[in-house]
C-alpha cells in the first residue's frame, strides 16, 4: 500500500512539473489594431522574416515580422 502512494505521489509530481513548463498563451497584436490570440509565444523565423505560431483553435499561421506591433504573454 506504501509503495502504491509513493507512485503515485511520484507520478503526479512528474506530471505537475510537465504540465508547469508547456505553453504560455499570448496575445499578437498588429499594426491595424487586430489581436490574435496564440496557445504559445510565436516563433521568430529569420529566414523568412515571419512569426509561426498555433491559434487557440489549433490553426497554424503565420504573419510577417512588419505586420506584428506587439507580442505579449498572457
Amino acid at each position: 500500500m506504501i509503495k502504491r502512494n509513493i507512485y503515485a505521489a511520484t507520478l503526479l509530481a512528474v506530471s505537475l512539473a510537465s504540465l508547469a513548463g508547456c505553453s504560455t498563451p499570448t496575445v499578437i497584436t498588429l499594426n491595424d489594431g487586430r489581436e490574435i490570440q496564440a496557445v504559445d509565444s510565436p516563433k521568430y523565423d529569420e529566414k523568412s522574416g515571419f512569426y509561426e505560431f498555433k491559434q487557440l483553435d489549433g490553426k497554424e499561421t503565420r504573419v510577417n515580422k512588419d505586420q506584428v506591433r506587439t507580442v505579449k504573454d498572457l
